[in-house]
């Protein structure tokens, strides 16, 4: 296997599938069994799980609510999908933890750096709720901000795109796709792949991210069985 520990990446519109709004549970199920099919590989396996398939906390501060406030429900929002997503999981036999930024001992574990290692050491999934538990930061950074702690090998950031174009390839037919890419090239070409906040940090740190369609069957094992799929960000 090309990695030994990764962090999954995932949005929260990814887990809505078809629907409008909301959680799709033909779309998580697929998602469980791809993961699983990696767990079963011995790939240390962490998650972190936007929240705007329920609620964006920058739409809500734009509509007049309070950031700081609007914020808080968008951690909550990713609790949500959290939880969604240990269930289809654990019905699929893998074990589980959810660990919460923000304090809610009722549903997830408190975020704990060592504990959090340990049960990635066990073999469990360990998915990463609240954010970084603080407003103003999106669940990108938080996912750099985990990966990092955990010394994840990787960043894996599942999307509806095969990775990195030179412009949106839904609206622009002559975009082309990269199939590997520098942070500094990234930044030249103004390209979208995090927000400036997650992706300096993770330049920093020299972790590497690749972009891939998550909607793909297999596309997450071909990747840590270090196939070239989507698009690699490093230095």
């Amino acid at each position: 296997m090309q990695y030994k520990r990764i962090l999954l990446k995932l949005s929260g519109e990814a887990l809505m599938g078809e629907k409008q709004y909301g959680i799709d549970g033909k779309r998580l199920a697929e998602y469980a069994e791809e993961i699983k099919e990696v767990v079963e590989r011995g790939i240390e396996v962490a998650i972190v799980i936007g929240g705007g398939n329920i609620f964006r906390g920058l739409a809500g501060a734009s509509s007049g609510m309070d950031r700081v406030q609007a914020d808080h429900m968008g951690m909550l929002a990713t609790v949500i999908n959290g939880l969604a997503l240990q269930s289809a999981l654990e019905n699929t036999g893998v074990q589980t933890r959810l660990q919460s930024a923000i304090k809610i001992n009722e549903v997830a574990e408190p975020f704990i750096r060592r504990r959090a290692m340990r049960h990635l050491e066990k073999g469990r999934v360990v998915i990463f709720g609240g954010g970084t538990g603080n407003p103003y930061f999106t669940t990108d950074s938080a996912a750099v901000l985990r990966a990092i702690e955990i010394e994840a090998d990787v960043i894996l950031k599942g999307t509806r795109v095969d990775g990195i174009y030179t412009s949106d390839p839904e609206k622009d037919k002559n975009a082309t796709k990269f199939d590997s890419i520098s942070f500094a090239d990234v930044l030249l070409k103004g390209l979208k792949v995090m927000d400036t906040t997650a992706f300096t940090l993770s330049q920093e740190n020299e972790l590497p991210i690749i972009v891939f369609d998550m909607n793909k069957k297999g596309n997450l094992l071909k990747i840590v069985d270090g196939q070239k799929i989507g698009t690699k960000v490093n230095l």
